[in-house]
């Protein structure tokens, strides 16, 4: 329950499926503990989802017994493409597909139906804070940091000082189509893997489940024809290939080592970048058998090529907590800019 009189900020984070709220006092106390997730209406269109966002708000404050007039800000975050403002792309999005979204302003609809602050990320930015604060802690303000998060795409975030770099047009950490080197990644006569943005060789078109689907597991059936995985429509086939890598199979582990790979090239380029004192990686990848997670995150590393200077103070680590991540990393921002202070100040405690 609340602790009385503190006030709070309430995180919310927008899905495909479902919203996850949470609840964060401005001390730095995060009220709920695990997942509070209602639907999220988006394939209703944005009126429906924006309604599901009100409930989600008012479900949280319900749980943890907080009154509503002690709720300061509210942080939002889906999954994009969307502005830093929060303005869904005029594309339009794989999650936000109706006409209605295109051009949404989610954040201003939001603002306008709460009557409160509404702070916005993406919700790889949203992951890639949280992984940052916690990981650090009452330093957190004083580091920085790169996440690789690896879903359906590639998502992620850079954090600066404690804060995510947007970006002039929000599109800072789209760390899925930085282009990286091919040669010595590729397998014999592999073909060059393409973007379903339409880059050919960026990160995500490796490191990703459209990547396997689209560009790895073709090409990995034809080095093993007799693999049980042969026999399955491939969109399936992508979505179990982890059980196998789990279980130390050949044509997985040799398909997970190339993701690896490329994001240890994609760290590279970012150790050249901005040198943070942190690399991590989260999504469905590595939420797997704890002797898998640690090999990949390991091969991650070793493949990534940093100075020795470099390498004496950077730390690789896993993005904990996924499934909320993006409600406590947006609660995160919107307790951060409450809080606009000059003095760089832990956020959670």
């Amino acid at each position: 329950m609340g602790s009385a009189g503190v006030p709070v900020v309430v995180g919310l984070d927008n899905g495909g499926t479902s919203n996850n709220a949470t609840v964060l006092t401005v001390d730095g106390h995060f009220l709920v503990d695990g997942l509070l997730e209602i639907p999220s209406e988006v394939r209703a269109g944005p009126e429906a989802a924006i309604e599901a966002l009100a409930q989600a708000l008012d479900g949280a404050l319900a749980q943890t017994g907080v009154p509503r007039d002690l709720v300061q800000a509210v942080g939002l975050d889906t999954p994009g493409p969307a502005s830093a403002e929060g303005v869904i792309s005029s594309r339009g999005s794989t999650n936000f597909s109706q006409p209605a979204w295109r051009g949404f302003d989610v954040r201003g609809a939001l603002e306008r139906r709460l009557g409160l602050p509404v702070i916005y990320h993406n919700d790889g930015n949203a992951a890639a804070l949280y992984a940052h604060h916690v990981y650090f802690g009452a330093d957190a303000m004083n580091r920085s940091s790169v996440s690789a998060i690896v879903g359906t795409g590639l998502g992620g975030g850079v954090v600066e000082s404690g804060r995510v770099i947007a970006g002039a047009a929000g599109m800072a950490g789209e760390l899925g189509h930085v282009h990286i080197p091919l040669n010595g990644l590729l397998g014999p006569d592999q073909p060059e893997p393409t973007c379903a943005c339409g880059f050919t060789g960026d990160v995500e078109s490796v490191a990703s489940l459209t990547g396997i689907e689209r560009n790895l597991l073709p090409y990995w059936l034809t080095r093993y024809p007799d693999h049980p995985l042969a026999a399955e429509p491939v969109a399936r086939a992508a979505k179990l290939v982890r059980g196998y890598g789990e279980r130390e199979d050949a044509l997985a582990r040799d398909l997970f080592t190339q993701q690896a790979k490329a994001l240890g090239r994609l760290f590279t380029v970012a150790a050249n970048f901005t040198d943070p004192h942190a690399y991590f990686v989260g999504g469905g990848v590595v939420e797997a058998a704890p002797e898998f997670r640690d090999w990949f995150l390991a091969t991650v590393r070793e493949h990534t090529v940093l100075r020795e200077e470099q390498a004496a103070v950077a730390t690789f680590a896993l993005v904990p907590d996924r499934d909320m991540a993006g409600a406590r990393g947006v609660a995160i921002a919107a307790l951060e800019a409450l809080r606009a202070v000059p003095e760089p100040r832990p956020l959670v405690a």
